[in-house]
């Protein structure tokens, strides 16, 4: 009986079993973490199809008040006790609040917090219908829900929703990853909570920053290589998360929420995800990647959401037709699941989507939420509602919420039978989709050296310098070289590909075997030998870095690219170098040599590749 209990805890720990829970609901079943991705779908550790049916659970990365009054659960005042923990906690018990998730039939919680949480050794105020958690910090309780949902079969995704602890999102230090914080500190929060649930396989996502944008003075942008530059950013967090904490974790990067003034005349709006089609992360891990974006009625594609700021001629959301409002969420968002085989493509979440519950009676909120949910049911796209839990008193309070809790623990939720709401949500949560194994496909990826090394092979990365003072980018382990852009150093990866024995950098003709580029300088893998990485000295091609393999074929052509793009049919893998000529072999050749102009003065910029198969 011993051993038994020993393999049952072992085995929760994984997250291979589900925890009996008697008459608790449990929230999915027959789910093997960790999560990975292949293509637009996430999948479980059997390569099952794991759809996020997510809820926010928020309130530990804000302060609120106790004191049930119903109203504005950011709202907190000198003299009353400000908690740091999910709300509801001290209206009603962890497991009842666990039991509604259930009941709504979601599968997923992104659990908010704040770095001032992690740090708060301060014991929380009294949640008094939860007396377990009294003299707990706020991250202990913190630790507390993560182990029951976890142990009733959530997925919890943890999210880095503020630095400091306070409602979102205002101009208050919040708008960055590094506004009132150093990006090293950032960082290293990231791993200290990537790292104290890594035995848990039910922990299965970083969410590393909710809704960046501007603050007072600039703005975030996507791929200058500067302090502001959240592409950078996030890839740079996600890589040392997968490294050096947590391998197993999914790392969600969330679109730039904002930038420029509000004012009619100047530029402002909502980037979102439209600048992924053009650069997109590349992590260590290709199969971790998950996008995610945030939509309300009342916000637009240039429209901050607030009111009076002088976006007077900006439409909301909710103003748009229906097929306007496809078209824009598309253009935003939905393309990076919808498009397939590019390298961008990736499942995307929606992480935040809500709009007021019984009490809304406004017709464009009520109708840009049934326009929404059916586009979420039609593309079979993962979610997250903005909230699940709120306050009520006397029925009324958080009307935004799916479920409400009243000073004596009374519940309030979205299946009452007078919240309009209801037929929407049990036809997003019931609707049809993609199930059961999602087959492998190759992988694309971006290699982008605009501004220093990228290098995103973990056996590389173990290697010493293989080109010092150079800028160096190797695709991911599992995939190889098979584009190049003519200028700006930007290339393509794909796989599945075999794992190196060992590597080769060329800098010089020794390997040509053939002149395959008559009066150019050439640079060629050894027999055996594929392309795995390159480097450059300026904007100059410098080296290759070829990984050896066994089965290559010898059979070449050449593909130039000096005066035109040449790649196949329909261009596979997507524009990864935009404004520049772009060479590329097949999706089932491989690259084993690159030829540039060498004369003197010029910029010895990739013409042509050596394809093989």
């Amino acid at each position: 009986m011993r051993a038994i209990r020993v393999f049952l805890g072992l085995a929760l720990l994984l997250g291979i079993v589900a925890v009996p829970t008697t008459s608790r609901a449990a929230a999915a079943t027959g789910w093997t973490g960790p999560l990975s991705t292949r293509g637009r779908y996430i999948v479980d550790a059997t390569g099952a199809r794991f759809k996020l049916k997510a809820g926010n659970w928020h309130g530990a990365s804000g302060t609120w008040n106790g004191s049930g009054d119903g109203t504005d659960p950011a709202n907190h005042h000198a003299g009353e006790m400000a908690f740091q923990t999910p709300l509801g906690l001290d209206r009603a018990p962890l497991e009842t609040i666990i039991d509604g998730f259930a009941e709504l039939g979601l599968n997923t919680v992104r659990l908010q917090f704040s770095n001032q949480m992690i740090h708060d050794a301060a014991p929380v105020p009294d949640l008094r219908a939860n007396p377990g958690l009294r003299g707990k910090t706020p991250l202990q309780v913190y630790d507390k829900v993560v182990e029951r949902l976890t142990a009733r079969g959530f997925a919890v995704i943890l999210n880095n929703h503020t630095t400091t602890s306070r409602w979102c999102c205002g101009l208050d230090g919040n708008e960055r990853w590094n506004t009132a914080q150093s990006e090293r500190q950032w960082q290293d929060d990231w791993l200290f909570m990537a790292r104290r649930y890594a035995t848990n396989k039910r922990v299965v996502g970083a969410d590393l920053y909710n809704e960046v944008r501007r603050n007072v003075l600039d703005d975030p942008n996507w791929g200058w290589g500067n302090g502001t530059d959240w592409q950078r950013a996030s890839q740079q967090a996600g890589d040392r998360i997968l490294t050096e904490a947590n391998p197993d974790l999914l790392i969600i990067v969330e679109g730039i929420n904002w930038t420029g003034i509000p004012v009619d005349g100047l530029p402002h709006g909502r980037p979102t995800l439209e600048p992924a089609r053009t650069l997109s992360p590349t992590l260590v891990d290709s199969g971790k990647l998950v996008y995610s974006a945030h939509f309300y009625g009342y916000t637009g594609p240039n429209h901050s959401g607030a009111t009076g700021t002088g976006e007077t001629h900006d439409p909301r959301y909710q103003d748009l037709s229906p097929q306007e409002l496809k078209d824009v969420l598309y253009r935003q968002a939905f393309y990076v699941s919808a498009e397939t085989g590019r390298h961008f493509t990736a499942p995307l979440w929606i992480s935040e989507f809500g709009v007021g519950g019984r009490n809304n009676t406004d017709p464009k909120s009520r109708a840009w939420f049934e326009t929404f949910v059916d586009y979420l049911v039609q593309t079979d796209t993962d979610f997250a509602y903005w909230p699940v839990v709120g306050f009520h008193t006397n029925r009324s309070g958080d009307g935004w919420a799916l479920l409400a809790w009243d000073a004596n623990g009374g519940r309030m939720g979205i299946d009452d039978g007078d919240d309009w709401r209801a037929a929407a949500w049990k036809r997003l949560i019931g609707a049809p989709g993609k199930t059961g194994p999602v087959p492998v496909a190759d992988r694309w990826s971006m290699l982008n050296l605009d501004h220093g090394d990228f290098a995103e092979s973990r056996a590389v990365r173990a290697l010493p310098d293989w080109n010092p003072g150079a800028r160096k980018g190797t695709c991911p382990d599992g995939q190889r070289v098979i584009g190049l852009g003519h200028t700006g150093g930007r290339g393509l990866c794909t796989g599945s590909w075999p794992a190196p024995s060992g590597y080769t950098v060329v800098r010089d003709e020794s390997y040509v075997d053939t002149d395959w580029a008559v009066g150019y300088t050439k640079v060629q893998c050894p027999p055996g030998q594929f392309l795995a990485g390159y480097s450059l000295t300026g904007n100059a091609f410098s080296a290759a870095l070829c990984g050896k393999a066994t089965g290559l074929g010898r059979h070449g052509r050449t593909v130039w690219f000096d005066r035109g793009d040449n790649r196949p049919s329909g261009a596979p893998g997507g524009e990864f170098a935009s404004g520049a000529y772009k060479g590329q072999c097949a999706s089932n050749e491989y690259v084993a040599g690159v030829a540039y102009t060498g004369r003197v003065g010029s910029s010895k910029t990739p013409d042509a590749l050596l394809c093989r198969s």
